[in-house]
């Protein structure tokens, strides 16, 4: 399936029975929910989707399931970062298999890699790719960026059609936007939701959100009226977004965001709310501040 990089791909959470067991119904409640709310596609085993702490197994099968539930509606992007390269082959391989549209690639983890390595490493990923590949700029958690210099090194790749930052620095946002005049056909999605407004006035396509498991429509009519220019609009969706926001602070640790969307996913009934190992999902207080949020929210 071809794929246009555009308007609001969700980054899946991944619903959970037990941490190595996927709840099916759930995950196609979830894909029924963000398909209906207007979404251009779905990106699965990002961060929002916990995949680093996904075994190997489950990653592979839930790369076959969702491919199999979306049945070409919209287009599977699938994220392949890992310590190891050969197992970020392997799931380029599987991703292709099922049909997938894109692979998405970020910085790898642990062992800090320089510019160079990064090119060097991109580069090889790319020998005889079957799909085509999207950045992702996430230092927050890889500790290693990719600089404007290296993406722009790295424009020559037909193959690379565009970059994911979910870096939260809106200067580099436009340093990221100008490198169309490197690559006219490369397009620019924005991670973190509260940016997603500016970012599409600053020439960004869209955005990987993470609130759109939740509102997808919220965050699609966002992108809309941000796209065609409806400042009164904008404004109140930017109110109801920035509301949103406050389930993420709910918490005292770093995987307060994640907890809080499945939280959220939750109390609508559409998946569960099972962490991975070794976090816990939120429990009856925290529930109770995520519900009382969502409740004071304007209906989308």
């Amino acid at each position: 399936m071809s794929i246009e990089l555009t308007g609001i791909i969700p980054p899946l959470v991944t619903p959970l029975n037990d941490p190595d067991t996927l709840d099916e119904a759930g995950l196609e409640r979830l894909l029924e929910h963000v398909i209906a709310g207007g979404v251009r596609g779905v990106f699965i085993l990002g961060t929002t989707g916990e995949a680093p702490g996904l075994s190997y197994r489950l990653r592979h099968e839930l790369i076959g399931r969702v491919c199999k539930l979306v049945k070409e509606r919209v287009p599977v992007l699938v994220g392949i970062t890992d310590t190891a390269f050969i197992e970020s082959q392997n799931l380029v391989a599987t991703a292709a298999d099922a049909g997938a549209s894109a692979v998405v690639l970020s910085t790898p983890y642990y062992f800090p890699a320089g510019q160079t390595e990064l090119i060097e490493y991109v580069q090889g990923m790319l020998k005889g790719l079957p799909l085509p590949l999207v950045l992702y700029n996430i230092p927050s958690l890889t500790k290693v960026p990719f600089e404007i210099e290296t993406l722009r090194r790295l424009s020559q790749y037909e193959n690379i059609i565009g970059v994911k930052d979910s870096g939260g620095d809106l200067d580099y946002y436009r340093q990221l936007v100008d490198l169309r005049s490197e690559r006219s056909d490369w397009r620019f999605m924005i991670g973190p939701e509260h940016l997603l407004i500016p970012s599409v006035r600053l020439g960004g396509d869209g955005g990987v959100n993470g609130g759109a498991n939740i509102f997808p429509r919220l965050f699609v009519e966002a992108f809309q009226a941000a796209a065609a220019g409806y400042d009164a609009r904008t404004a109140e969706l930017q109110a109801t977004i920035d509301s949103l926001q406050r389930i993420y602070t709910i918490g005292k640790y770093a995987s307060r965001f994640i907890k809080a969307t499945k939280c959220a996913l939750s109390i609508r009934e559409i998946c569960s709310d099972v962490m991975t190992l070794p976090f816990n999902h939120f429990l009856l207080p925290e529930r109770k501040r995520v519900a009382a949020i969502l409740a004071e929210l304007p209906v989308i």
